[in-house]
């Protein structure tokens, strides 16, 4: 529930501001406190009285305006917000505020703002795919601004294509999910909006219609740190392998995936949607070099079964990193810290998360984890016997410790 929790709603020139109305109805059935601020242009779509109506707080459209109150209004409602929602946001809206320019009471107040900005745009497809637009997206994700991307289908226009608003009931549930199931800093949530993407499990490289070759893992890990991001705020994508285990609530995409090379494919497709990389799922380094697609029958002579390398996930995907925070893992039975420490720069690598399998409560299996933390300038964390849960937050942290450094 959102009881007591202020929301600022920015509604710009779309046609689908109208649906506006029912994003500030929905917030207010939830027990938020709303403020609305309009463009100039958003007026000619909604008038005013309807949100003024729905939210039963006056609407701000004209930063010159006499003010309702003794105060400064955009530096008051920037102070007092928990949170700023643009719903629909224009080309022009994120063209602005990407160029840090503030020439109406929406761009100024959002831009003195230090709480979250969740911004929702809808517009016709051709302008949301031009790349001064996605540049301008892209710019904005980069500085922590948030976005609920729009949905492809029929616009107001008659195309039919990317650029559609998010429905409603998405965006209310959305900012709901940050105020329910942040891991709060004040009324904050350190990974809201942040877009991560998480393996887990074991692979199968498959034999012939009956057999495989796989591991041990389990999931246990790769899943207690997808649960531990969605509380925190994070957008989590989690992609797995075949594990007995229940998919965490709060997940926004889960991708399951049988083999080395489907795991591949899978995190090639989703790199750029994402942050960050978390690579904690086991994966086969070997598959067999040809399939039988029948049974193969029993003999009695030796089988043999050739095996060819596969890629190295975690390898490839250091090769094309760019911007994004990669964390790997390395569950060794012996050597741990030397072979680890070699990953991270094969690898390319934040940091490597590595445990000694031979340890009792650190294997397969168990819910409970001893790892040491390697990072790239050969920092060695170690760390006690510890919930899976309690070592996916230590990753967390460490992962908002690279985050923050960046942005120093």
């Amino acid at each position: 529930m959102l009881d007591n929790k202020t929301i600022v709603v920015g509604v710009t020139g779309g046609i689908a501001a109208y649906k506006a109305c029912d994003v500030v109805s929905k917030f207010k059935k939830l027990g938020a406190n709303i403020h609305v601020i309009m463009t100039e242009s958003a007026c000619e779509f909604v008038r005013p009285m309807s949100f003024q109506t729905l939210s039963n707080n006056f609407v701000i459209s004209d930063m010159f305006e006499e003010p309702k109150t003794w105060e400064v209004e955009h530096i008051e409602l920037a102070k007092k917000a928990d949170a700023f929602l643009i719903v629909p946001a224009t080309a022009n809206f994120i063209g602005k505020l990407a160029s840090g320019i503030a020439d109406d009471m929406l761009t100024t107040t959002v831009m003195a703002t230090k709480s979250p900005v969740i911004i929702a745009p809808a517009m016709n497809t051709n302008m949301y795919e031009n790349k001064i637009v996605q540049d301008n997206i892209n710019k904005l994700e980069k500085y922590g601004y948030n976005f609920i991307e729009p949905t492809s289908g029929l616009l107001a226009c008659g195309d039919i294509g990317k650029g559609k608003l998010e429905d409603v009931d998405i965006i209310v549930e959305y900012v709901d999910n940050f105020f329910n199931n942040s891991y709060k800093a004040g009324n904050k949530s350190d990974f809201f909006g942040k877009k991560i993407i998480i393996t887990a499990g074991p692979t199968i490289e498959s034999i012939d219609p009956v057999r495989y070759i796989t591991n041990r893992s389990s999931g246990k890990m790769g899943y207690a740190i997808a649960e531990e991001a969605v509380k925190r705020g994070a957008i989590v994508t989690l992609v797995s392998g075949k594990t007995n285990l229940k998919v965490p609530e709060g997940i926004e995409k889960f991708i399951g995936i049988e083999s080395a090379e489907d795991l591949y494919n899978t995190l090639v497709e989703e790199f750029d949607k994402n942050d960050v990389v978390i690579q904690s799922a086991a994966v086969a380094d070997y598959r067999p070099k040809s399939y039988s697609d029948k049974k193969i029958k029993k003999s009695d002579d030796d089988l043999v079964i050739k095996l060819s390398r596969n890629k190295d996930v975690a390898y490839e995907l250091g090769k094309i990193k760019g911007d994004k925070i990669l964390v790997g893992f390395a569950a060794e039975t012996n050597d741990v810290l030397e072979n680890a420490s070699r990953k991270i720069k094969k690898k390319n690598l934040d940091f490597i998360v590595a445990n000694d399998l031979t340890k009792a409560g650190a294997g397969f299996n168990s819910d409970t984890n001893i790892v040491k933390i390697i990072d790239s300038k050969g920092n060695i964390f170690e760390y006690p016997k510890l919930l899976k849960k309690e070592v996916g937050n230590l990753i967390l942290d460490k992962i908002k410790e690279v985050i923050d450094n960046r942005n120093k």
